[in-house]
This record gives C-alpha cells, sequence and structure tokens, in this order.
C-alpha cells in the first residue's frame, strides 16, 4: 500500500510499553511525511470506530492510510517497510518485521509479549474490557 496524501495514522495500544515505546521511537525518527501517532486506549471514539469496522485494538496496532486501513503484523509490516530510522532499534525492527512473511510470524511473539507487560501493569489485553457501560 502506497502512502496516501491524507496523514498516516498509527494507533496503538498506550498501556503496553512496548508498543508505547516503538510509537514515541517511530514518531521522532521514522521517516514517514505526516505520520500520526494515536493512544487507542486512551482515545474511546477512535477505538470504537476502529472496531466497529472489525479492528480491534486487543488484537494488534492499525494503521489507517487514506481509505485503507492495516491491522496486526500487516500494519507493523508496513510502518517497518516505510520508516527510515536513525535509530538502532529501529533499524533493528524494520529489518525484523518489514517483510510481511517474517512480521507475520514474529507478530505472535510481539502479542504474547504485550500480554505480558499488561498483566503485570494490572490492565487488560482488551482496551473495552476496562470500560464500565454502566458508569455515566
Amino acid at each position: 500500500m502506497p502512502l496516501s496524501t491524507e496523514p498516516v495514522v498509527l494507533v496503538y495500544d498506550g498501556g503496553c510499553p512496548f508498543c508505547r515505546h516503538f510509537a514515541q521511537r517511530s514518531e521522532l525518527s521514522g521517516g514517514i511525511p505526516g505520520l500520526e501517532i494515536r493512544d487507542g486506549r486512551a482515545d474511546h471514539g477512535l477505538r470504537a470506530g476502529l472496531k466497529a469496522r472489525g479492528f480491534d485494538l486487543a488484537s494488534g496496532a492499525v494503521v489507517i492510510n487514506g481509505q485503507s486501513i492495516l491491522h496486526g503484523s500487516q500494519a507493523i509490516a508496513w510502518i517497518c517497510s516505510h520508516m527510515q530510522p536513525s535509530d538502532p532499534l529501529l533499524k533493528l525492527l524494520g529489518s525484523l518485521f518489514g517483510s510481511q512473511q517474517r512480521s507475520q510470524g514474529l507478530y505472535p511473539l510481539l502479542l504474547i509479549a504485550r500480554r505480558m507487560a499488561l498483566f503485570i501493569k494490572g490492565l487488560p489485553v482488551d482496551p473495552d474490557a476496562a470500560v464500565d457501560p454502566q458508569a455515566g
């Protein structure tokens, strides 16, 4: 998927320290023009809109590029294949996850690390599980 003329949006789980760290680094040295980084755990409206379209943040990050939406391993592969980082960690991640095939194989390991980190922090894997529908 080529870059859109509209801003590219990376939606990540801000409760996960690994996701947050990656998002903060990619924002600073990602090399994707107009990249907008959004914490989907904090942005309830954005998260609900994505979930209604079948893109659940509990299952992975999301990239919105114009009218195209990528989710999970596809989103990470797209970001990693388009970023031009100077940061050594991002260079390593780009080489590991820049290929859709490698990203698809390795992404489950990221999800396991995310689950463990959220468990340690006492946060649910699904950000919507923390929302009490009875609360006003």
